[in-house]
């Protein structure tokens, strides 16, 4: 399949026109459903091969692709390539191109390896991370476990061509189960399902009393909120699951306190990943936004009530923002798609943005950078 598709480009930096919509395709046509994403992930590393990158796969799955001056400022552009479960038929109609994966977020890393392949002046290494779609992400972890330290990263998100996402809500995952001997449905005692139930209610309750005051944000990205997702169980055995999305600064020791304060029965936790936001002065922001503003457009800002690499890599301290064509309300649905258009749009704003993140980096002391990258508990 690849061979049929070779680059073919007639000067250094140039690729064919119709390049990067085929690659979007072909990426969305290989399923890569989270811990199936290895088929993918080999064909991406023949590809990036092809445009002259040195490109491997990781222990676990990951997929890198190097280029660049070796002795440039390194660029890490990491974005996911698994998805969640669910078929969405790959097929064009017009300009929007429909598939699992299309806006979150193969759109991403294919604008991703297009535009480092026609960037200049800038060492950027390209990483398609596995598992970013389940509790772990384990392709992010292993990458901070086993790769240096970049002097900036952009987190391949949907946040539309147009627009930079600044931070994203962290989640803890709170589990219950109980068992008790089985009862008469004429008892005054709750069932095991009734202790299930109240128990994730008065879980809901605490946190939405730490923010009595409405944010007028609609993301509502300093509230805590948690949502039931699972409740089962009869007379005698109960199972319940909440996931808690929760602002930068988050206490989750707190709140582990009082859930198993208000049970004898088992309690397990999955996850504890903090919020993480940035600064209009990150220099990544900075760059994104001039390069948005290059192409013709005001920039937006947005910050996100979901979780994404970005929280995994964040502890790094170094400049970062997420950046991606696509709209992500349409993130796991039956109706996900992307804009040709917009796909090359966002290319063209990160080959511009690139170059100049690379030289600003090299002007700007290691710890300058560092410094206006700001923390997850600054403002944007």
């Amino acid at each position: 399949m690849t061979a049929g598709w070779a680059v073919r480009r007639t000067r250094p930096g140039v690729l064919r026109e119709d390049y990067p919509a085929w690659l979007l395709r072909a990426a969305l046509s290989i399923p890569s459903v989270s811990g199936q994403e290895l088929p993918l992930a080999g064909f991406l590393a023949e590809q990036m091969d092809t445009l002259g990158f040195d490109a491997h796969v990781d222990e676990v799955g990951n997929v890198h692709g190097v280029i660049g001056p070796a002795d440039a400022p390194t660029v890490m552009l990491l974005g996911h390539i698994d998805t969640v479960p669910g078929q969405v038929p790959v097929c064009q109609v017009g300009d929007l191109l429909y598939g699992r994966g299309s806006v979150d977020a193969k759109g991403a890393f294919v604008t991703m390896i297009c535009a480092a392949a026609r960037s200049r002046d800038v060492r950027v290494h390209a990483v398609g991370a596995v598992g970013e779609e389940v509790a772990g992400s384990r392709g992010a972890r292993h990458v901070m476990e086993t790769v240096p330290r970049p002097d900036a990263v952009v987190i391949g998100e949907p946040s539309g061509w147009d627009g930079v996402c600044l931070g994203y809500k962290g989640r803890i995952g709170l589990g219950y189960e109980m068992h008790q001997p089985p009862l008469h449905t004429s008892s005054p005692e709750p069932t095991a399902v009734e202790r299930a139930a109240r128990w994730a209610g008065d879980v809901q309750d605490y946190l939405r009393g730490l923010s009595p005051d409405p944010d007028p944000d609609p993301v509502a990205f300093g509230v805590a909120a948690g949502t039931l997702i699972r409740l089962c169980g009869d007379l005698a055995d109960a199972e319940a699951f909440l996931t808690c999305r929760v602002p930068p600064g988050f206490d989750f020791a707190a709140l582990e306190r009082f859930a198993r304060g208000r049970t004898h029965s088992r309690i397990w936790v999955d996850e504890r990943v903090p919020g993480v936001t940035r600064t209009r002065s990150d220099p990544v922001v900075s760059q994104l936004r001039a390069a948005i503003a290059a192409q013709g457009a005001r920039p937006t800002f947005k910050r996100k009530a979901g979780t994404s690499d970005m929280n995994t890599l964040d502890p790094w301290g170094v400049p970062m923002a997420a950046y991606g064509p696509g709209d992500a309300h349409l993130d796991h649905t039956t109706d996900e798609h992307i804009p040709i258009s917009e796909l090359y749009r966002a290319i063209d704003v990160l080959t511009v943005a690139l170059p100049r993140l690379g030289r600003h980096l090299a002007a700007a002391p290691p710890d300058t950078a560092r410094a206006l990258a700001g923390s997850q508990l600054l403002e944007a």
